[in-house]
């Protein structure tokens, strides 16, 4: 069985038409693009939906077994947005019998989620849709108003203009405006930093899992209850030590903070890392892999971050000569696990891939 596989990675389905994916079959698919079509005729993906059912047809008349479906994503495009399209395709994959597919496309975001399809089917070729369009609308106005109206176009244009424009507004109305300069370029710094990484998407999503954690009792929620306090308190006892020290410079006030904190800070990502591991050991019966490769990591990280802190306070004069060898090995310590730990991942991927691969020869065949 042939596959055509059509992507809403921005769940254009979901939000505007209440369609949840995966969406499989030509009659489903059909009434999730006429859906679409109604809640928003000028939305690319219905074209793509109905050249995915027009595909299939075609593919039909021509002998081979086939069948559509349409895979939705998040409306936060990102890691959410990538699982959950992955998530959906696994569960397709599932229920039918398919040996290659078809990807087909409105566009090159869609196109991203390859990859991903590729990794666990032949994916024959990707059909790209272009829309033709009147040229007379084509005027540079129109397209602009027409892009605002995309929630995805304004978090990322309109956000930061908006943000910019009220900080320096209330420091003008304050008085301040130098302050206001200040804080404008803080705050565009953090919002390009959680854009960039999609740490916004991230809390976000640890929020949800998070409360579904509490409602069903996993024991995942009170390590994180117990890992959130120790940073918490990792920042008190740095806090604590510059208050007590105001005569200190501000480079080893930094140096005396992150020593006074770092110990309680990896000591919570270990009772983090604990509490995902038990959550999978009681819903799979054994310890992740990534278990140890996180423990590596952390170890080594903080090595590292002690070594990187004991050197500057060599540099400056704090620390006496003799103590320039612990110095040097605990950098190369930490080096050393966190190599360690990147081996040690490629090493479980290579035996998880091992056994996907003996499993699939050992599956009875069917045809």
């Amino acid at each position: 069985m042939r596959l055509v596989v059509c992507v809403d990675r921005d769940d254009d389905l979901g939000r505007k038409a209440g369609v949840a994916g995966p969406v499989v079959g030509r009659e489903q698919v059909l009434d999730a693009a006429t859906r679409l079509g109604l809640a928003d005729p000028e939305d690319s993906d219905t074209n793509a939906l109905f050249a995915a059912i027009h595909l299939l047809d075609e593919l039909r008349q021509g002998g081979e077994e086939a069948e559509v479906v349409a895979l939705t994503g998040s409306a936060k495009v990102g890691l959410l947005s990538d699982r959950r399209v992955a998530d959906q395709f696994d569960q397709v994959l599932r229920d039918l019998p398919a040996k290659s597919a078809f990807l087909v496309s409105d566009g090159a975001e869609d196109e991203y989620l390859f990859p991903i399809l590729a990794s666990r089917l032949k994916v024959d070729g990707v059909r790209r849709v272009y829309i033709r369009q009147s040229a007379s609308l084509e005027t540079t106005y129109y397209t602009l108003v027409r892009a605002l109206k995309d929630p995805k176009l304004r978090a990322k244009t309109v956000l930061p203009l908006a943000l910019a424009l009220l900080t320096l507004g209330v420091a003008a109305a304050a008085g301040v405006v130098s302050w206001g300069l200040i804080a404008l370029v803080i705050i565009l710094g953090v919002y390009l930093i959680f854009w960039t990484f999609d740490i916004d998407e991230a809390i976000i999503d640890s929020i949800r899992s998070a409360s579904t954690d509490v409602r069903t009792g996993s024991v995942v929620f009170g390590f994180g209850l117990f890992a959130c306090a120790l940073v918490g308190l990792g920042f008190l006892s740095g806090y604590n030590v510059i208050v007590a020290l105001p005569a200190k410079s501000p480079l080893d006030r930094v140096l005396l903070f992150t020593q006074a904190g770092l110990v309680l800070w990896l000591v919570g990502a270990f009772v983090w890392e604990c509490g995902r591991a038990i959550r999978r050991y009681f819903l799979r019966g054994r310890f992740p892999r990534s278990f140890f490769v996180a423990t590596t990591s952390i170890a080594g990280i903080g090595l590292v971050s002690y070594g990187i802190v004991f050197t500057v306070e060599f540099l400056e004069g704090v620390l006496a000569a003799g103590t320039l060898p612990l110095i040097v090995s605990t950098l190369i310590a930490g080096l050393a696990l966190v190599i360690g730990a990147g081996v040690l991942q490629q090493y479980f991927r290579s035996r998880t891939a091992a056994d996907e691969r003996a499993a699939t020869s050992a599956a009875p065949r069917t045809g």
